[in-house]
């Protein structure tokens, strides 16, 4: 069993820059690929960014390229994402979710674990 507290989420305006942390609990964090999601009232929840255990591999999804970069301490047990050129249409509660091998995954069906999310709001 993993637990994941997010944390980092608030009001930003259009162009600042946000850092969220996911720190996990229970079993060994550094066996897991890690990923971000979020979800917008009324969409489906929607790949962010991967890592996977050993951050030899991350890949974005194409509209945060170049924008947010997913890092991990595993001294730490924590997942970062770091959100810089925030757009309003970033608004979305952030979760953060632990996979079920060392690789990562765009599918959330590959994640076994989820936080409880972070809201992230960018004002225009």
């Amino acid at each position: 069993q993993v637990q994941l507290v997010e944390s980092g989420g608030g009001l930003v305006q259009a162009g600042g820059s946000l850092r969220l942390s996911c720190a996990a609990s229970g079993r060994t964090f550094s066996a897991y690929g890690m990923g971000w999601f979020r979800q917008s009232p009324g969409k489906e929840r929607e790949f962010v960014a991967a890592i996977s255990s050993s951050s030899s591999t991350i890949f974005y999804t194409d509209s945060v390229k170049g924008r947010f970069t997913i890092s991990r301490d595993n001294a730490k047990n924590t997942v970062y994402l770091q959100m810089n050129s925030l757009k309003p249409e970033d608004t979305a509660v952030y979760y953060c979710a632990a996979g079920r091998t060392m690789y990562g995954s765009s599918r959330y069906q590959n994640y076994d674990y989820w936080g409880q999310g972070t809201q992230v709001t960018v004002s225009s």
